[in-house]
């Protein structure tokens, strides 16, 4: 009897730190990893040697900030082809679009598609962009534009026939460089005579030497070209090259220093400008991930290995204009 009462209990304390077990509150389960953000920069065209340089800055940003950023765009200068790539991204719900338009008008409907989804948008080079949360600029782009007149004048003089090149007649920056130096021209230099309308040359250092020998022919006293877009300078000069006429026109513009440093060297080109094309696509994610973490951009705001910026409406604005020429060209790194 005395055994059966103890095997009861025993049995009794089971059942009970059983169900006292049951009852016990679970540890709480670990919350899931949050993804991290995707950010899409979506260029003008890919594989050349412009946009290369901003991948890699693409990548720097990516690795440092902890963030899913790639670079995309199109195989060529196409607007149409851009938008799709941005329409995709859009339905693909990615967090932020960091865009460097061939056609800002273009972008603006697919622009409004990604702000009705909370879709963070940027762009860079596209300073009167329409729809952006805000345009990231490394310079000053009056200044900028200013500075190649004062370059080709340095190499032509103050007075004779140039021509302008840019990358096509829709890519906001080139246009607005052309724009600004027009203007600055006929104040300071009333002497320089604009032989054509400016020619696009889509990024294209083939149809940018084509072109120049087309300029050659058709103006014979043509003294200097100014070109925008990375290849129209180099196609220009190497045309110059071939004609022996490295003499007679001088070539300034915007270029990758590695690339045109042959060009600078042997004096087919005078001189270039430019900024450090890594550092826009290091800025366009900074600010993407600074922007969905939910921060404020204030006049004066630090970007990381940048530099102080300055606001101005949606437009901020770093001023970091580089200098290209046969002594530095080399050392540059990029």
């Amino acid at each position: 009897m005395k055994k059966q009462m103890f095997w009861a209990r025993i049995i009794s304390l089971i059942v009970v730190l059983s169900l006292l077990a049951a009852c016990a509150p679970k540890p709480a389960a670990e919350a899931p990893a949050a993804e991290p953000y995707e950010i899409a920069v979506v260029v003008k065209i890919t594989g050349i040697p412009w946009f290369n340089v901003v991948e890699t800055g693409v990548v720097k940003a990516a690795k440092e900030l902890g963030v899913n950023a790639y670079q995309t765009g199109p195989a060529q200068a196409d607007p149409a082809a851009q938008v799709k790539i941005v329409e995709d991204l859009v339905a693909k719900g990615v967090d932020a679009i960091a865009v460097v338009p061939n056609d800002a008008k273009a972008l603006e409907p697919v622009f409004q598609k990604a702000k009705e989804k909370g879709i963070i948008v940027i762009t860079h080079e596209s300073p009167d962009q329409v729809g952006t949360d805000y345009d990231f600029e490394l310079i000053d782009n009056v200044k900028f534009g200013q500075h190649a007149w004062d370059q080709l004048v340095k190499y032509m003089g103050d007075s004779g026939e140039y021509a302008i090149f840019v990358g096509g007649l829709t890519v906001p920056l080139h246009n607005f460089w052309a724009d600004t130096g027009i203007a600055y021209a006929q104040e300071k230099y009333p002497n320089l005579k604009l032989v054509t309308e400016r020619i696009p040359c889509g990024e294209d250092q083939e149809l940018a030497r084509q072109k120049t020998l087309e300029l050659i022919k058709a103006y014979p006293n043509l003294k200097g070209i100014v070109g925008f877009g990375s290849l129209g300078p180099i196609g220009a000069a190497q045309a110059l090259k071939e004609k022996g006429l490295t003499d007679q026109i001088a070539v300034v513009g915007t270029v990758i220093p590695s690339q045109a440093a042959p060009y600078l060297a042997d004096g087919s080109m005078k001189e270039g400008l430019l900024w450090n094309p890594a550092d826009a696509g290091f800025g366009m994610v900074w600010l993407a991930k600074y922007l969905l973490d939910g921060n404020k951009v204030v006049d004066g705001l630090e970007i990381p290995g940048l530099g102080k910026a300055t606001l101005d409406g949606t437009l901020i604005k770093l001023d970091a204009i580089l200098d290209i020429n046969k002594e530095n060209a080399a050392s540059l790194g990029f």
